[in-house]
């Protein structure tokens, strides 16, 4: 399965010949700034919560790509206000099987106002289950418990979750939610774009080792499969 890293939280991931990109926030963020956002692919967009710097370039990738865009409720209906209407909303704990495979939305403990002051539904993160294997994307979070659950029902591949601190997870509780969803693979998620969630990236890679998981920080452009 082969992941590519386009900065901050946002990253694609080629599933049964689709691409499935995740919170889209790219011309906004400097460190991105090599990127060309127009030539990014997406067949389905999916969006955890309704912050700038998660949905940022969702509208224009949608509407270039005709992508369908994957959310909560509220995120969906908003879109669909602006003339966006290929949209499937979920809730949390339900999913839906598309093309590619099943999708599942789960807790997540963050806030989500969208950028007009709107109200975003509430926060979540994705299950992606699929015959090429399956992974799991925790969008901005605390450390729940509720991430046991998803480690006692499916068996990840990989597991992308935030690590910055501040707003979100920082390293030890990303190692304990590791722990909690059994899987030892972590991409690194929402870390250095701004200065709030600036980390020293070197101890981070040394305490997941010390943990006995790898984490992965890639960036931005940059590929890998898992």
């Amino acid at each position: 399965m082969k992941i590519t890293y386009y900065g901050h939280s946002c990253f694609s991931a080629q599933v049964a010949h689709r691409t499935l990109l995740f919170d889209p926030f790219i011309t906004g963020n400097e460190l991105a700034k090599g990127i060309n956002v127009q030539q990014i692919p997406a067949d389905y967009i999916l969006i955890s919560h309704g912050h700038g710097d998660h949905l940022g370039d969702a509208a224009g990738i949608a509407k270039r790509t005709g992508a369908t865009l994957v959310s909560n409720f509220e995120i969906v209906q908003w879109f669909a206000k602006q003339g966006l209407n290929q949209g499937h909303p979920l809730n949390h704990g339900g999913g839906h099987r598309f093309d590619f495979g099943r999708v599942k939305f789960v807790n997540a403990i963050h806030s989500s106002g969208l950028p007009d002051g709107a109200y975003g539904g509430n926060p979540g993160g994705f299950v992606i289950e699929s015959g090429e294997g399956s992974f799991y994307y925790s969008g901005d979070t605390a450390l729940t418990m509720d991430m046991k659950l998803i480690g006692e029902g499916t068996r990840l591949k990989f597991a992308a979750l935030c690590i910055g601190d501040n707003f979100t997870m920082g390293v030890e509780d990303a190692i304990r939610a590791a722990e909690f969803v059994g899987c030892a693979e972590v991409l690194g998620l929402h870390y250095n774009t701004f200065p709030p969630i600036q980390i020293d990236t070197a101890a981070a890679l040394a305490r997941f080792k010390a943990a006995g998981k790898r984490l992965h920080l890639l960036t931005p452009g940059a590929s890998q499969d898992f």
